[in-house]
């Protein structure tokens, strides 16, 4: 919530309107919701509530449809005159902030990825974004379709940088990569963009704590056909998997399933190069270019 608090004028209206969110999360929206449902069914309008408790029919508005994180004089006066169940307040304490830059889809999976004690990745599109160079980043995001704007690629930018920082700030945390081969030969963005990228790469992966393999473009078996997939196990010893498609993902914490999941990343393991026939090959890929 806000530290900051709202002063309504003698029409109901606002002195100081508080900046919108600019990329609303899904517990705003969700909140959001909720507040209108009971105002409603209670039969309040939006100007009515508003003057119930202390904020402007704008402001109500904006809180309803998750575009502004509400003050807590909003939820504690919101809950006193929508019945006192005690949804607002509970609820209100799980409220987070849209990450700019990071597709709503994978914002949960980007929170528990800071607090994970294991993160594996098994990558068929695309270098993973934890071990993206910032030139091969700007080059994924130039792809987009329809194209972003300067203000979306610089959001995207931050977002991918702030994540790689679990690299460098978790020395302790085993990170693990399997990546097909075909990847690191594709010259997304060019010869250049491509040379900087095995050498980011090479770097990022030399730790103790990081492996890269990489699965051989001539590679007879193969235990991940059905995509891209990620796990992570949290600091309670659960095990968790996410997959990802075309404008989705989906967090999967079903034990049996996530179980299978582990089943085929292990299996894809065994089958990819070793880390360090891997190096050599990222190695000779750098020295064709």
């Amino acid at each position: 919530m806000t530290d900051g608090t709202e002063s309504a004028g003698g029409d109901g209206s606002t002195a100081c309107e508080v900046e919108r969110e600019p990329d609303p999360s899904d517990s705003l929206r969700t909140f959001g919701a909720v507040v209108q449902a009971l105002r409603e069914h209670a039969g309040y309008s939006r100007a009515d509530f508003g003057g119930l408790v202390r904020f402007s029919k704008h402001t109500v508005e904006s809180v309803e449809l998750g575009r502004r994180m509400p003050d807590e004089s909003f939820v504690e006066l919101a809950e006193e005159v929508l019945g006192n169940t005690g949804a607002l307040r509970k609820s209100a304490k799980f409220l987070t902030r849209g990450e700019a830059g990071l597709a709503a889809w994978f914002r949960r999976w980007a929170r528990l990825e800071k607090v994970a004690v294991s993160l594996c990745t098994y990558e068929c599109r695309l270098v993973p974004g934890l071990l993206q160079s910032a030139g091969y980043a700007r080059a994924v995001f130039d792809n987009s379709i329809p194209p972003l704007s300067d203000e979306q690629v610089e959001a995207q930018f931050a977002a991918r940088l702030e994540r790689q920082k679990l690299l460098r700030e978790r020395p302790n945390v085993p990170f693990s990569f399997i990546v097909e081969e075909h990847i690191f030969r594709r010259r997304l963005g060019g010869a250049e963009v491509t040379r900087g990228l095995l050498d980011h790469v090479l770097t990022l992966t030399a730790p103790r704590n990081v492996t890269l393999q990489i699965m051989p473009m001539d590679a007879e078996f193969h235990a991940c056909l059905d995509g891209p997939l990620q796990l992570l196990e949290t600091p309670e010893c659960r095990r968790l998997a996410y997959a990802e498609g075309q404008q989705n993902g989906r967090l999967i914490s079903d034990v049996k399933e996530a179980s299978r999941l582990y089943q085929c990343y292990d299996t894809l393991r065994s089958q990819a190069l070793n880390p360090k026939d891997s190096r050599g090959l990222l190695e000779r890929l750098r020295g064709e270019l």
